[in-house]
């Protein structure tokens, strides 16, 4: 995986460069840099860089020895600098998943003094809960917080083995889901089942990966939707389900799930996985110092040129977009580095 795709060495001397965010938007943006003459520093709060590809995604999706040897590339061939462990944030840090590595945190103000631009590459580290009474209970994680454990356990950069479960309850129909069934499976849950509130026809990862799951062992239970977790005596017992019926299509254009009145039911479970959705993890909470935040949707706010309110900070990827796919998320960052790249050339908005 070379992210310096398009050349062989870096010419340097045109400027420097802070990337905030080591996950695929801001690898792909450094190598893009780099190409273009730029001393490029990467900060990223994990202790190695790749993000979600590195420890959210399983590897026989995305081999994590590919990853590697993009970075060494980049260090090697290229001088970028990974500072690894550190959080850039501006004002009082938020706590994000992932975050039990950061070791050092810097104002994103002085990282802005400091280089002649930065680009904001942090990505999706926050979980949407389920919201239903009992969310919080012991055993119930979300998906990324899952998976995330057993990938940084097997790397070796934590000696505490997670738990696995015995009866583990996925709850969601995307890819997010998909890996935590599927991971969940692989390290000897008993039962899995993979719950979604519409049908596999609708699910966001797609009817072949539900159908690989389900002839591995995972029970697909669709049209269902949690309305609470069951507890006893302090100890996760289940979560209650509504059977849906699909009625008109919503804003997605997707036949929007109706609630059947009368068809609770519950699945036992002593595990629950929520995959409903990551929330853009911004390196602000609201506004710093006129790059701002959109309320709703918590991703930064760009013009076309994906520059943020302050004209030397650009912003790309799923801090910009929400979660999406990898490719995807290369396209925006590359976009953001081209662009960057016309900034400084000409000093101005072009």
């Amino acid at each position: 995986m070379k992210f310096a795709f398009m050349c062989r060495k870096g010419q340097g001397g045109r400027g420097k460069v802070a990337v905030v965010g080591a996950g695929p938007a801001g690898l792909a943006a450094t190598g893009y840099l780099v190409c273009q003459g730029y001393e490029v520093d990467v900060y990223e709060k994990l202790p190695y860089a790749g993000g979600l590809m590195m420890f959210g995604i399983p590897p026989y999706r995305i081999p994590r020895e590919n990853i590697i040897e993009g970075v060494e590339d980049l260090e090697k061939n290229f001088g970028v600098k990974f500072i690894y462990r550190t959080k850039v944030f501006c004002g009082e840090p938020r706590h994000d998943e992932g975050d039990e590595f950061v070791s050092n945190v810097i104002d994103l103000r002085k990282v802005i003094n400091e280089y002649d631009a930065v680009l904001l590459t942090t990505g999706i580290w926050a979980s949407r809960r389920l919201g239903v009474p009992g969310d919080n209970s012991k055993g119930v994680f979300s998906a990324l917080e899952y998976v995330y454990n057993w990938w940084i356990y097997e790397l070796g950069y934590s000696t505490h083995k997670p738990l696995v479960g015995n009866k583990v309850v996925v709850i969601g129909g995307g890819y997010s889901a998909i890996d935590a069934a599927e991971v969940a499976l692989m390290k000897g849950a008993k039962e899995v089942y993979l719950t979604y509130r519409r049908t596999i026809k609708e699910a966001p990862a797609g009817e072949y990966e539900i159908r690989r799951l389900i002839s591995e062992g995972v029970k697909w239970v669709e049209l269902v939707q949690p309305t609470r977790v069951v507890t006893s005596n302090d100890r996760l017992v289940g979560v209650e389900f509504t059977k849906m019926r699909l009625g008109e299509p919503d804003e997605t254009g997707r036949p929007r799930p109706v609630p059947i009145p009368g068809s609770e039911h519950i699945i036992e479970a002593d595990t629950v996985l929520a995959a409903v959705g990551e929330i853009p993890t911004p390196p602000m909470n609201t506004e710093c110092d006129g790059i701002k935040v959109e309320s709703k949707r918590r991703t930064v706010i760009v013009n076309e040129r994906m520059q943020t309110g302050v004209e030397k900070v650009f912003a790309a990827g799923d801090v910009v977009t929400g979660p999406s796919m990898v490719g995807r998320a290369i396209g925006s960052s590359l976009k953001a580095a081209t662009h960057l790249d016309h900034f400084l050339r000409t000093k101005k908005v072009i």
